[in-house]
């Protein structure tokens, strides 16, 4: 399945803490948990802590606004526009120094069962089966669709084929999705 998406498009949610707000791009269900594996763009509004996700590895990309503090214990990082960041879902983490609205790319695993790659990419790609691609800047062809800033696909079970950049200062994010394989699992645990 691939599907098409622009952020404007998404359904918003605001955080419970009144903080932010949530656009879901997609939650992969799981059997036994909420998600195998969940991807949004948020609203950072204001200062304020970070949900706790235990046994879930997220990676965590600013799109736009000025570079924040993310503060937890024993950890000051700094968050800077374009560079993506992993943490365990477990950190009890709060950002600090936002200074006004900007948007984050989140995407969430469930650490027994999948992985997540966040890179940027310049020039055209193959990806693998899962994962989701969002046009930063310029003009992309993904999948069939012609897309420009602000709007992407998400595909599952199925490769969307060459990711291809229409135009000079293009670029893309792209969220790779790998299963971890139960055959190598057990293999590695024996």
């Amino acid at each position: 399945m691939i599907t098409p998406f622009t952020l404007a498009s998404l359904p918003v949610t605001p955080w419970k803490n009144g903080a932010g707000e949530t656009r879901e791009i997609v939650s992969i269900p799981s059997a036994d948990a909420p998600f195998l594996w969940r991807a949004s763009i948020a609203t950072l509004g204001q200062d304020g802590p970070f949900s706790l996700f235990p046994g879930v590895d997220r990676v965590i990309m600013l799109l736009g606004g000025s570079g924040l503090w993310l503060r937890g214990d024993d950890l000051l990082h700094r968050l800077e526009p374009g560079v993506p960041w992993a943490f365990p879902g477990e950190w009890p983490l709060a950002s600090e120094g936002v200074t006004g609205p900007g948007l984050d790319f989140n995407v969430m695993t469930q650490r027994s069962r999948a992985r997540a790659q966040v890179t940027i990419a310049t020039s055209a790609l193959r990806p693998g089966a899962e994962g989701i691609a969002y046009v930063l800047n310029g003009h992309w062809q993904l999948a069939g669709n012609h897309c420009s800033p602000a709007s992407g696909i998400w595909w599952q079970g199925e490769t969307p084929g060459e990711l291809v950049p229409h135009s000079e200062e293009a670029s893309l994010l792209l969220a790779e999705i790998r299963r971890h394989d139960e055959r190598t699992d057990r293999s590695a645990d024996e």
